[in-house]
Parts: C-alpha cells; structure tokens; sequence
C-alpha cells in the first residue's frame, strides 16, 4: 500500500512525524505488507527554522517532493498547490492521500486526490470553530466532505460529523485519539533549550492567527497586554516571522521584558512548554500541547476547536480584549484543573491510524 503524505506547516511535520514512524514500525513486523509513505512538502512554511529543521530534529523521512509554493494569497497559493500536487499524484498513483488539519496544503492536497478519485484520508478531522470567516475553518470543512476516512481526535469532533449529516454519507468516521499526544511522548526527552538566553518562571505566548495579525486593533490590543504582564513576569515570544512584518508595519513597541526571539524547531519548543508557568497562544495546536504538559493556557481568540479543554478548564477563551486578557491572567494561578483526565487518547493514535488504512483500502 503506497500513502502520500501532503504536509506544508508546523503543526502538520509535528503530527506527521509521529505517523511517519509508526508506518516505520509497522513495517519492521509487517515486510510483506508494508506501507510505503512518499511525503510531499508543499513549502507553505518556508523558513528554514520553521521547516527543515523539524525533519532534521525528529528523524522524519526528507520529503521526496519539495514544492516551494509560499507568500502569496489563499486563492494563488492553494491554486498551486493543487496543480503541483496533481502532477505528483498522475505519477505516484497512491492508494492513499493523507492530509493534516486545516491549512492551504490540506485543503490543496485534499482537491487534488478527490478529483482523481484517489482515497482520501484527514487527520484531525470533524474539528470546528463555528466562524466561517476563518480559513481554517473554510478549509477543514470542505476537506472533511471530500474526505474517505475522517480520522477523529475527539468525541466532540465525532459529535459535529453527526449532526451535519456524515452518518448518512458514505465516509468512514474513526475516533483514533491526538496525534500530537502521540509526538509529544515520542519526543518529550529529547527536548533542549533555544540558542537565545530563557528567563527563569516565564509565560509561553505564540501570534501568528490571520484574525489577529491582520487586524491592527486587535494585534495592538494583544501587545498592550503583553507588556503590561512582562512587567510582572517575563513573556518569551518566538516570533513568527508575517507577526514581526505585521509588527514592524503597525509601528508595535515591545517592552523590555517581552523577549522575541526566533521562530524555534519543535524539540526547543517542548523545552519552552516543560519549563513555562503559563501559556498565551492563538495556535491551535499549542493549546493542545499546553494540556499534555500540564500547564494552564490563555488562548488569544474568540472560539476553539478544542471545546473540551474549556468545557474541563484548562483553557479560557480571551479573545483580543485587553482587558479580558488582563483579568484572566490575574485570575490564572488560582486555576487548578485535574490534568489526569484523559482528553485525547494514551499515545495510540498513529496505530489505529494505520489499522483504519488497512481496513478501509
């Protein structure tokens, strides 16, 4: 059985990853089955810090495919995307294509196989935000109706299949856990400091979001708030490099405290996670990884995906208000949530990955 994997962002070599190596070992007790994965890099993140240094970092396989399609608009971008993705499908001809999450890359790699009849399988699927001026959410969901198997990460997700109908389509719906669990057990120890001097007792904060950078009041709102709160506790901010443009461009002044530093590779980022006390982010899948390192997270927007890490209290929604952000960070240390509640499956997800490829082919 031969997959190919689109992947284009952070987030998805991180997930990727995890799964690359369990096809690895799969294939080690499996020889006259095996599953080979030709993986294709669609460049959307084209820094070197935010890409190559992650198949560097977790020993994933080098992408056989290298696009170099980035920095252009959604409707450019994915319009690439799909015609060079098309030509390596005429020639690879897959049983699978495997697409992560909810970006460009996803959505692109999604049309792609759906056009030339090829089976596609999500990643995180069933995952909504309920704002549809979110391309994410755009993306996710039009990814998901062309889909063969949506692999479901939580029930919450499975729960928003069923009410738009998937029960009566003819896709698979596989509830397989968190692919990011997955990666963060497999390399948690291998975590290291940045190159940049840390700050002891400091507060995670990641801004990348469209809805926040692309909106001068809201990016001015969160940088106000930032630097009030690093004048009580250092905030370290590896910094996105459109977030810096955007910064530069609204005239954005950063205090002493709030240390930028360069966008880090993901074994840097567990460093960060494990020695944080808290957690400020409009990423999707740092909210995640916040929980798995048992650490309490503001997230910097209005609606979440992850609805079941507010429902149980280890999130809060603080959108772009500087004084809602305020109040929930003074209101943050008295936050105890119970951090042994399994959300998001034991570390499995990658297997039943693979076993729902095998039962579905």
């Amino acid at each position: 059985m031969k997959v190919v994997t689109i992947i284009g962002a952070r987030p998805q070599f991180i997930k990727s990853g995890a799964v690359s190596r369990s096809f690895i070992e799969y294939n080690q007790t499996n020889p006259k089955e095996s599953i080979s994965e030709v993986i294709v890099h669609t460049g959307q993140h084209y820094d070197s810090n935010m890409s190559d240094v992650f198949f560097e970092q977790m020993n994933i396989p080098k992408p056989a495919y290298q696009l170099d399609i980035n920095g252009l608009g959604h409707g450019a971008m994915t319009g690439q995307m799909l015609e060079e993705i098309e030509k390596v499908l005429l020639i690879e001809k897959p049983d699978w294509v495997m697409v992560y999450g909810d970006t460009n890359s996803t959505l692109a790699g999604a049309l792609a196989a759906s056009k030339l009849h090829i089976k596609l399988a999500h990643i995180e699927a069933g995952l909504r935000s309920f704002n549809m001026r979110m391309p994410e959410e755009v993306n996710r969901i039009l990814t998901d109706r062309v889909s063969s198997v949506l692999f479901c990460p939580t029930d919450s997700a499975i729960s928003n299949l069923e009410k738009e109908g998937y029960n009566d389509l003819d896709i698979a719906i596989v509830k397989n856990g968190d692919v990011m669990m997955d990666a963060s057990l497999m390399f948690s120890a291998f975590a290291k400091a940045p190159q940049e001097e840390i700050p002891s007792n400091f507060i995670l904060t990641t801004v990348h979001r469209a809805e926040n950078t692309d909106d001068p009041e809201r990016l001015k709102n969160i940088f106000k708030a930032l630097n009030t709160i690093s004048q009580e506790t250092p905030v370290v901010l590896p910094l996105h490099p459109r977030t810096k443009s955007f910064i530069e461009k609204y005239d954005i002044q950063l205090g002493s405290n709030l240390h930028c530093i360069d966008p880090v590779g993901y074994v840097e980022m567990l460093y960060l996670l494990k020695n944080c006390s808290l957690v400020l982010t409009d990423s999707g899948g740092l909210q995640k990884e916040a929980y798995f390192f048992k650490k309490y997270c503001l997230t910097l927007r209005d609606e979440t995906e992850w609805v079941e890490l507010i429902d149980n209290g280890f999130n809060k929604l603080v959108g772009a208000d500087f004084e809602t952000i305020m109040a929930a960070f003074k209101n943050a240390h008295s936050q105890s949530p119970d951090f042994s509640l399994d959300l998001y499956g034991n570390g499995e997800a990658s297997k039943k990955i693979i076993e729902g490829l095998l039962k579905h082919k």
